[in-house]
């Protein structure tokens, strides 16, 4: 029966304030949840619009290379490299002291470059690393303590542009190429022009005579033969 006065048919009980009050809750959270897909979908449309509006800066042409000498700079240049250590980490370096040129013909395929590096000054983040790098397993830097580099041409692949050069290392001297790239032209605070590159390449250290290694009990070997070279390098143009 209908538990309230006055109600002369049959009931189950139900309140009705009950029943109004989750009727207004679920209608409360559709338009909550119909206010948020509306929000979504009108950031959205925002950022769209923004994204279309935002500037497009092409890659710097290497045509235009302010023709001259440059010197590169160590302070704001990095000469680095990465070899597979057991085969399943890469292992870091960077040589802190190194210098050259740079020659920038009107014909950019008459470009030249020459850069030097003492093999002593390599750092990996580990004393005892280092140490090993410089010995006669590796760089022998007591006889062999410098690496040099002489750039002979630039020349194009495609749409893409490679410095052709000789690489000396540990007394042996192979022809390498590096895939370039031009970053562009600035002038500092101190009123020097300055021009920046990035190059990099990859080579086997077998082919050098370096080739110092262990073997593993799980197959293989300690260190990888391919060590990749890594050159970024700002440049400052010579008066």
């Amino acid at each position: 029966m209908c538990g309230r006065e006055g109600c002369g048919g049959v009931g189950v009980g139900v309140d009705t304030r009950t029943v109004s009050q989750t009727v207004l809750t679920d209608r409360t959270r559709g338009l909550a949840h119909t206010l948020a897909c509306l929000y979504s979908q009108v950031i959205k449309q925002i950022l769209k619009r923004s994204l279309n509006r935002l500037p497009v800066y092409p890659e710097a042409p290497m045509s235009l290379v302010p023709v001259g000498t440059y010197t590169i700079d160590p302070s704001h240049s990095e000469v680095s490299f990465t070899v597979r250590h057991a085969g399943i980490a890469k292992v870091r370096g960077v040589f802190t002291e190194f210098s050259g040129d740079v020659v920038v013909a009107e014909d950019l395929e008459n470009s030249v470059a020459h850069a030097e590096i003492v093999a002593s000054s390599v750092q990996t983040g580990d004393k005892n690393r280092d140490n090993h790098l410089r010995s006669g397993d590796f760089f022998n830097v007591e006889t062999k303590p410098t690496w040099t580099f002489a750039g002979t041409g630039v020349k194009a692949d495609g749409d893409d542009l490679v410095l052709v050069g000789d690489l000396t290392i540990n007394g042996v001297t192979k022809p390498v190429e590096l895939d370039l790239e031009y970053n562009g032209t600035a002038v500092d605070p101190f009123g020097n022009a300055r021009v920046g590159f990035s190059a990099q390449t990859e080579v086997s250290r077998k082919e050098f005579g370096l080739t110092w290694n262990a073997a593993l009990e799980t197959g293989g070997v300690l260190v990888s033969d391919k060590a990749k070279i890594n050159l970024e390098i700002s440049a400052v143009k010579k008066a």
